[in-house]
């Protein structure tokens, strides 16, 4: 991860339920955040195997059993802790996993500038 990247918010803390996802664009770079477990996580909205968002409909990332991160175009799984292809035409890539923290109640990621 390039060093010189900044932290950004992306949201508050409280907006994030179990397993509910928040969107977010920082430096053109879609991405989005989810709280799983009581972990947060954050990738880069893009599919290993065909770069594009992996959003079925706004907000909409995760399977049928909030499971697993699906893709919308050719139903690959993620898990949701580290972003690995489990299941479709990408297994064994994985999400691009973006930095975060929490401060003050926010929820801050790094992405690459």
């Amino acid at each position: 991860m390039n060093s010189s990247a900044s932290w950004q918010v992306v949201c508050r803390r409280e907006e994030l339920a179990h397993s509910q996802v928040i969107e977010f664009t920082v430096n053109e770079t879609p991405g989005f955040v989810l709280a799983h477990q009581g972990k947060l996580t954050a990738f880069v909205n893009r599919c290993p195997h065909l770069g594009i968002e992996l959003n079925w409909m706004p907000g909409r990332f995760l399977d049928a059993n909030q499971s697993f991160i699906q893709c919308a175009t050719h139903g690959a799984l993620f898990t949701i802790d580290q972003g690995q292809c489990i299941v479709g035409p990408c297994q064994g890539d994985a999400l691009t996993v973006l930095n975060t923290r929490e401060q003050d109640g926010e929820v801050l990621v790094r992405v690459p500038a």
